[in-house]
């Protein structure tokens, strides 16, 4: 099979990660730029990128860059290329355009201008054009401009790659399930020993964690854009497909609790762990993260703790953070706790000293992941006896 570029995004802050990842299944040619990584592979890399990639957001295959200086340059980069020879004009289409430092004014008028060539590409080469569906089309065509260039790419993914499949119920605000596998491989969690997500909401955490222990691969229980395309080959799909799910294991009763204080939210998370077939796996428990302590003598503590500046929570927030503090130093010693959070009291709130800063985006969040190595005792230094 011949090399083909592609790019996959990913949340910013794991893309090293994400570049180690695809070298595992046989990606070449990397180089990683903030939000995702370049590189090159065969058809069968792109499908394990898709399926088996835990933290990407999208695998797209790139069709052309170009130089450009307006959208009617824009608008013949994309007319020059024969679409028909990677979808049908019964196909539905959705366009995107993303920039950085691009001079055009409107990135919606450079879409338009690549939907347009598309279209009349299609009317000039088949006789008719295909219909655009902005929620749910066949074929997602990317575009990208940066100060010189633009490029062009096919989704191969279709929906997010975060959207695993299987997720029923979601809280207020779950964190993405990509993000939350990076933070897991941010803590070093070796998939063996305890893990605790005791601020749980509907399991995101915990089931990445999960489906990491068991080897299952995150996109096994969903569909993806590139098999819509012309030139898809069911069979290297079938032989990717099988070869990720022998090396699976049988679901089991693993070290892996989750721990919420409000039962509505453990009900979406017993829901979520059933939907992804990890029922009995994780051990889920109604309890105030402020009044329980560690489930084992030692492992890794994670948690996404509630943030943000809605009317009414600072104060509140103010006064849990330091108590979540004096809980990780009472009951947490011997493990390695994880902190993700957007709000810039919380390190000094918390009376801590962090260990470890990671910056990561949540969306366009910016955020940190807070490593704090819990040991028995004070970390303040003792004062000198008196003499004598």
């Amino acid at each position: 099979m011949k090399l083909q570029a592609f790019f996959a995004s990913c949340p910013r802050g794991l893309e090293s990660l994400l570049a180690s990842e695809l070298r595992d299944f046989g990606a070449s040619t990397l180089e990683t730029v903030p939000g995702g990584v370049a590189f090159q592979g065969d058809t069968r890399v792109c499908y394990r990128a898709n399926l088996e990639s835990r933290l990407a957001t999208r695998v797209l295959a790139r069709l052309a860059r170009t130089p450009y200086r307006n959208e009617q340059d824009v608008y013949d980069a994309a007319h020059e290329l024969r679409w028909s020879d990677w979808f049908s004009e019964r196909q539905s289409i959705r366009v995107d355009v993303n920039a950085v430092r691009s001079p055009l004014k409107s990135l919606e008028f450079a879409t338009l201008r690549i939907k347009d060539a598309i279209c009349d590409r299609f009317r000039s080469d088949r006789g008719r054009r295909p219909d655009v569906d902005t929620h749910s089309p066949d074929v997602r065509v990317q575009g990208f401009l940066d100060r010189e260039n633009l490029t062009l790419y096919l989704d191969t993914s279709g929906e997010p790659l975060h959207k695993r499949g299987y997720r029923r119920q979601a809280g207020e605000a779950p964190l993405k399930e990509n993000l939350a596998a990076g933070i897991l491989r941010l803590t070093g969690w070796n998939e063996c020993g305890p893990l605790l997500d005791p601020m749980c909401g509907s399991g995101t955490i915990l089931i990445e964690a999960a489906l990491m222990a068991l080897r299952i691969p995150p996109g096994h229980a969903r569909r993806f854009g590139f098999e819509r395309l012309a030139g898809f080959d069911s069979a290297a799909w079938k032989e990717v497909r099988d070869a990720a799910l022998e090396r699976t294991a049988s679901p089991r009763a693993l070290p892996i609790y989750g721990r919420d204080r409000y039962g509505d939210e453990l009900k979406r998370a017993r829901a979520n762990l059933e939907s992804a077939g990890l029922s009995g796996c994780v051990e889920l428990k109604q309890a105030d993260v402020l009044e329980t302590g560690a489930p084992a003598e030692h492992g890794v503590f994670v948690a996404n703790p509630p943030y943000g500046a809605r009317l009414g929570e600072d104060q509140a927030l103010a006064a849990f953070y330091p108590k979540l503090g004096d809980t990780l130093k009472k009951y947490y010693a011997g493990w390695r706790c994880y902190l993700f959070s957007g709000d810039a009291r919380l390190p000094k709130l918390i009376r801590l000293t962090a260990s470890k800063r990671t910056p990561l985006y949540n969306g366009p969040l910016e955020c940190r992941l807070y490593e704090y190595l819990i040991v028995a005792g004070s970390h303040r230094r003792k004062a000198p006896a008196p003499a004598g």
